[in-house]
């Protein structure tokens, strides 16, 4: 059986580090402030969105949700009044001052791209690194905040002691949120890293080759114990919602049987992601 990765402990100390901070800056002047704009019906996503509300209040954040509502996929009109009305909702939270991060949840209506919209958010509130400036800034290694789930792989590592310099990882997934993110991350650790598609041939052949492998695929179960080399460190960023409303991951839990250790779902990823964000929040909102 494999080494658990939980996040809860870590999660649980940055969230005190945080509470910390965020009361002397309330203290001093306005509570810190976290702006979420969605408009999706996705259940994951109402999950999460929910979780974070939750946490940012006890850890004495305000938590503002902007919820557009989900656009008609019948009708192309609407999808563009709702790719309007979050453009707007960006640039009007940019502008206030009492606002210190922004967080625009995704999947986003028909086609709309997070890359296009994300560009509206001011980089100083982009908390979740979503803005193009904040991403060519992380991988050119300027400082920034970085996407929150993929620095929370990292810090989830870095919490277990895994060892990353010089070791063979492979990353399933490439979007601009996880992918790609915490490829960079990982290379900036001296990791050789291999990053996976949909499109990868023999996808099986090239995560088993991995000392590190990190899923964030999207798909539930989509790696099984025949993908994984023995004693590999798996982390599973998946966060699929299941018929009775909790949450599974990318990862089949048969893999624990193979892997030297495994993050679960939920309980690992998912916390330090929340925390993070939350970390960020109070460093926007701190003085220069």
């Amino acid at each position: 059986m494999s080494l658990v990765l939980s996040g809860r402990e870590l999660a649980a100390a940055i969230r005190s580090e945080t509470a910390a901070r965020a009361a002397e800056l309330a203290a001093a002047g306005p509570t810190p402030t976290l702006a979420v704009v969605t408009a999706t019906a996705d259940e994951a996503s109402a999950w999460y969105v929910r979780s974070l509300s939750r946490t940012a209040a006890k850890v004495g954040i305000a938590c503002d949700v902007t919820d557009l509502g989900p656009a008609s996929p019948a009708r192309p009109e609407s999808q563009d009044a709702a790719v309007e009305s979050i453009r707007v909702a960006l640039i009007a939270l940019s502008e206030n001052p009492l606002i210190h991060g922004i967080v625009l949840q995704t999947p986003l209506p028909g086609a709309a791209r997070l890359a296009d919209l994300a560009g509206d958010v001011d980089p100083a509130k982009d908390v979740d690194g979503a803005n193009p400036v904040s991403l060519g800034r992380l991988m050119t290694g300027l400082p920034t905040f970085a996407p929150a789930t993929a620095e929370a792989v990292l810090a989830l590592l870095d919490f277990h002691q895994v060892a990353l310099s010089g070791r063979r990882a492979v990353v399933v997934g490439r979007s601009a949120v996880v992918g790609k993110p915490v490829a960079q991350l990982l290379l900036d650790r001296d990791a050789t890293v291999t990053v996976c598609h949909s499109r990868t041939v023999d996808l099986a052949a090239v995560t088993s080759t991995a000392e590190v492998l990190v899923v964030a695929a999207g798909r539930a179960g989509l790696v099984g114990a025949s993908f994984v080399a023995d004693g590999a460190v798996v982390v599973d960023v998946g966060t699929n919602a299941t018929a009775d409303g909790g949450l599974a991951g990318d990862v089949d839990p048969a893999v624990a049987e193979v892997a030297g250790a495994l993050s679960p779902v939920p309980g690992g990823v998912g916390p330090v992601t929340t925390a993070l964000l939350l970390r960020h929040v109070v460093s926007a909102a701190s003085p220069p």
